[in-house]
């Protein structure tokens, strides 16, 4: 990813990526949308799942409040598993209530996030979500 000037952005170290994740970490657990946008750029692209892509940071911060209304006593591991050059690449647990059903459930999935300019430019993300207790995935066979 460059800069707007065309200029490619500097990339991160180690410490710096771990930082970042575990910045995340303490957010997501805070529920803190404000505190994660502040990592975005503007001009954000969130691709999650299955989800439409999401452009903007005001269009990212109304999802991300959506979501969190939706998981109650989310709580998450996150994992750093690649850092190349501008792409930090993570895996991640959580566990959550449905706020709509009750419903406890549990997930897993990774993420890759671009940066540019020390923030967040390119968020994308797959995962499964189950209710606890159940099998998460089908296998195949």
């Amino acid at each position: 990813m460059s800069e707007p000037s065309g200029q490619p952005s500097p990339c991160m170290t180690l410490d710096q990526a771990q930082a970042l994740v575990a910045g995340l970490v303490e957010a997501f657990h805070a529920q803190d949308v404000e505190r994660l946008a502040e990592g975005w750029r503007e001009d954000v692209v969130i691709r999650f799942a299955d989800h439409p892509e999401i452009r903007g940071k005001a269009a990212g911060k109304q999802w991300l409040a959506a979501r969190f209304a939706r998981q109650k006593d989310y709580r998450l591991v996150k994992t750093l598993q690649a850092l190349a050059g501008d792409v930090v690449v993570t895996m991640w647990t959580g566990s959550w209530t449905d706020a709509q059903t009750g419903r406890r459930m549990s997930g897993k999935g990774m993420e890759c996030l671009t940066m540019a300019g020390g923030k967040i430019a390119l968020w994308e993300a797959v995962f499964n979500a189950w209710p606890r207790g159940q099998a998460g995935a089908v296998p195949i066979i």
